[in-house]
């Protein structure tokens, strides 16, 4: 039998195992119990009110401080492993630093006093992101709203969850990036100079007209990157919790229909691999990579 036939029967008996399935536990018609949406709610765990201001403890602040200690803890594992004899783990440690150090900081901001200065800044911007994307696929007891008792105690159970996945971080993350890269922009050139770097090169003899109209665009473009940082970490966690949720079950929960899950969850097993393995590095890679190039930007000689 070739392999095109194995595979194809492979795929036809597959879906005979699902029709099977949906003739045994039938369609119980849809669920309008279950709201997908419940799994992103923030229910405060402490609440704390100062001056107006809601500083709650919640399951975000817990994945924040969860993903900053292992930041921390992994930065000075890492200053640590850098001066003992290699080992399998040292070239795990020195793939990491080179990562961090050349491929987005060297590789993005020319000078070479300005990368060294912003190395351990992007070196922790990467951490904290990648550490944060990691654990929000790491199923761990911080479901509230479902409880199990044990010996009268109310636990939480297992849920997946990502800091990154709600807007507000990744946007709180863009505007300290932004002022960054902006404020060391006018440390090494001045407020004026700065903004007039804005203005790509050739514009000499251009009237000052046309140069308002391109300074009003490169302004324009400067602030859109609030959003497009922002965003880009954003609906990539979200839109990957939102595939887990629906193929592990959501979604014949939702429908109703039992059976659909035998047909969905081979797809959530690939989903959450490559979710794990590609997109957390990828999205936590990007975010450092552009805030490296923003920095080099605002810091080189010309536009």
């Amino acid at each position: 039998m070739s392999t095109k036939a194995k595979v194809w029967l492979g795929i036809g008996g597959y879906f005979a195992f699902f029709i099977l399935m949906l003739l045994i536990f039938g369609n119980e018609g849809k669920n309008d119990e279950f709201k997908p949406q419940n799994e992103f709610k923030l229910e405060p765990w402490l609440n704390i009110k100062i001056g107006g201001i809601d500083f709650s403890i919640n399951r975000a602040v817990f994945y924040l401080a969860l993903a900053s200690a292992l930041t921390i803890a992994t930065m000075v594992w890492i200053a640590r492993r850098m001066q003992q004899k290699p080992n399998r783990v040292q070239m795990a440690v020195e793939l990491a630093y080179d990562l961090t150090r050349n491929n987005i900081t060297g590789g993005n901001i020319g000078e070479t006093k300005v990368a060294i200065r912003w190395f351990p800044f992007l070196a922790a911007l990467f951490f904290f992101i990648w550490f944060s994307n990691v654990i929000g696929y790491l199923p761990l007891p911080t479901n509230t709203q479902e409880t199990v008792d044990v010996f009268g105690i109310g636990v939480p159970t297992f849920a997946i969850y990502a800091a990154t996945a709600n807007i507000s971080f990744p946007l709180v993350l863009t505007l300290v990036v932004w002022v960054t890269y902006n404020a060391e922009g006018i440390r090494a050139k001045g407020f004026l100079p700065y903004l007039k770097s804005w203005l790509p090169p050739g514009l000499e003899d251009m009237n000052p007209i046309g140069k308002g109209f391109i300074f009003v665009i490169e302004a324009i473009s400067h602030f859109a990157r609030l959003i497009s940082l922002s965003v880009r970490l954003f609906a990539n966690i979200l839109a990957g919790h939102l595939l887990l949720l629906f193929m592990g079950g959501g979604l014949a929960v939702l429908l109703g229909i039992a059976a659909l899950g035998a047909l969905t969850f081979p797809m959530a097993f690939f989903f959450f691999v490559l979710e794990l393995g590609l997109i957390a590095t990828l999205q936590a890679f990007i975010f450092a990579t552009l805030t490296a190039i923003y920095i080099g930007g605002a810091t080189a000689e010309s536009h």
